[in-house]
């Protein structure tokens, strides 16, 4: 993750930059609208925001600014969101959340087969982008490496490839999600709330047993002892202490 040397002097504070921030982030949307709302609300909360309206022109900005994380629409004038994402990705190491209108489960695999650490649907709640930010940067902090490994099975998070025992892996989208948030968290409990609202948008049926299904899914493809199921409270995979 980038880090910088500190807040710029209140004399050369811009609109979408706060006197004190906390975080850094470059935004890269053509919807002004959209734009200038969320970055309202971000600087808000003390996050700096750096707005690129084309994607021919981000991966120089992010170069520039040296940013905590990069909120990336898809479908952007000048290169695709796709595009940018690889560029991003041989370049650095930076977090990037893809944000896209398109629900297909292809075009999300895409993204993260691209390179994107996680993404947001149009149209989103604030909070729900911020909360994100904020939890991508404390997963960046805590994992140095891109590739996470517990019992035989490796997640490489800057590619989206799984594989167990060497061999690849194809999962779902929510399949590779709910994999990788498990990943991030081994050793830890995750409640099944905490899983629904980090794959799914906040109107989503909680009381669905689409967690269910999915862990049934990874331990067919991933084997049985990968994710363990702590009743009442969650599931967890072993830390590296207890591999």
């Amino acid at each position: 993750m980038f880090r910088r040397s500190g807040p710029a002097p209140v004399d050369e504070i811009l609109p979408g930059v706060t006197a004190d921030p906390e975080l850094r982030v470059v935004y890269v949307e053509d919807d002004d609208r959209l734009a200038r709302l969320t970055t309202q609300y971000l600087t808000s909360h003390r996050v700096e925001v750096h707005v690129v309206t084309r994607g021919d022109r981000a991966v120089a900005e992010v170069l520039r600014v040296r940013p905590d994380v990069v909120l990336l629409d898809l479908m952007l004038p000048g290169a695709d969101g796709l595009d940018v994402c690889r560029q991003l990705r041989a370049r650095t190491d930076v977090p990037i959340i893809m944000v896209t209108a398109r629900t297909k489960e292809a075009d999300r695999v895409l993204g993260l087969e691209g390179g994107a650490d996680d993404y947001v649907a149009k149209p989103f709640q604030m909070e729900e982008v911020l909360a994100r930010i904020r939890a991508l940067i404390r997963r960046a902090a805590g994992h140095a490496t891109a590739e996470l490994e517990a019992l035989g099975v490796r997640v490489d998070t800057r590619s989206g490839r799984v594989t167990r025992d060497g061999a690849l892996v194809k999962l779902t989208a929510q399949e590779y999600r709910l994999l990788s948030y498990l990943m991030h968290h081994r050793g830890k409990i995750v409640s099944r709330i905490e899983l629904i609202e980090h794959i799914y948008e906040q109107d989503f049926d909680r009381e669905s047993n689409t967690i269910e299904v999915f862990i049934g899914r990874l331990r067919r493809k991933l084997g049985d002892n990968l994710i363990e199921t702590v009743r009442g409270l969650g599931y967890r995979i072993p830390g590296p202490d207890e591999q």
